[in-house]
């Protein structure tokens, strides 16, 4: 069974920091791109950044840049997105997913998503 789990979700304080894990099983999650999506209430999902399989690679949609980071850890199989200066309209489920080998390919593979709730 290949599975991807999110954790880390929450609710925080708008300018207030989370860091969201992806934690693949099941596969040799090296040869996968990930990507980190946000779907916000009643809105599609939407991708917010992603990571090629070295890590040597990402991107980031606009609203997320400079706030946003993406990383890897190969050895644990985790993929984490460090949020900060956390906005309201962040508010939302946050998925990861992996296509095989670059961001632009299909996806393969889907989390069950994580809560996030930016609210005062």
């Amino acid at each position: 069974q290949l599975q991807l789990v999110e954790s880390g979700g929450g609710l925080v304080q708008p300018g207030g920091s989370l860091r969201l894990s992806c934690a693949a099983s099941g596969f040799t999650s090296d040869y996968y791109a990930i990507g980190w999506f946000h779907q916000a209430p009643g809105k599609e999902r939407e991708r917010v950044s992603c990571i090629s399989p070295s890590g040597g690679s990402t991107n980031y949609t606009d609203s997320v840049k400079g706030r946003f980071t993406i990383s890897r850890d190969n050895a644990k199989k985790t993929v984490y997105l460090q949020m900060n200066s956390l906005k309201p309209e962040d508010t939302g489920v946050y998925y990861c997913a992996a296509a095989y080998y670059y961001c632009s390919g299909s996806i393969a593979y889907w989390g069950k998503g994580t809560l996030v709730t930016v609210s005062s």
